[in-house]
């Protein structure tokens, strides 16, 4: 059998209509995701450790999401406009297993300060 790549193993289950915490627990129940993401964390921690919290909130399956969650931190540090700050956190909420839902809640502010109609059944 080939061995799948994290993004294969995901994508595989968001075909089946999981997403956010629904998706964030089947890869938790998938073994195979579950070596891999291990192995590819070993590999990757010990460049960029990562905190409790971090581990448990974050996917941090590719290169590119330590490298985003770095760059990150190092941008937290600095003093940032309010509106580098908010597009600091909606980076960072990237990195999660629902990060729609984050984008969704700043399209929503956007439009009702533009005072476009939000229509929160359309998609449900």
């Amino acid at each position: 059998m080939k061995k799948r790549s994290l993004q294969e193993i995901e994508d595989y289950y968001k075909k089946q209509d999981y997403v956010g915490e629904k998706l964030r627990k089947k890869v938790i129940e998938d073994k195979q995701y579950q070596k891999l993401l291990k192995e590819r964390q070993k590999q990757l921690t010990k460049r960029f450790p990562l905190t409790k919290t971090e581990k448990l909130k974050y996917v941090m399956s590719t290169n590119q999401d330590y490298e985003i969650l770095e760059k990150v931190k190092q941008l937290e540090k600095l003093k940032l406009s309010k509106q580098e700050e908010i597009l600091v956190k909606l980076m960072k909420t990237q990195l999660e297993y629902g990060w729609r839902k984050y984008l969704i809640q700043e399209l929503n502010k956007l439009m009702k300060k533009r005072e476009v109609p939000i229509d929160q059944n359309a998609f449900k």
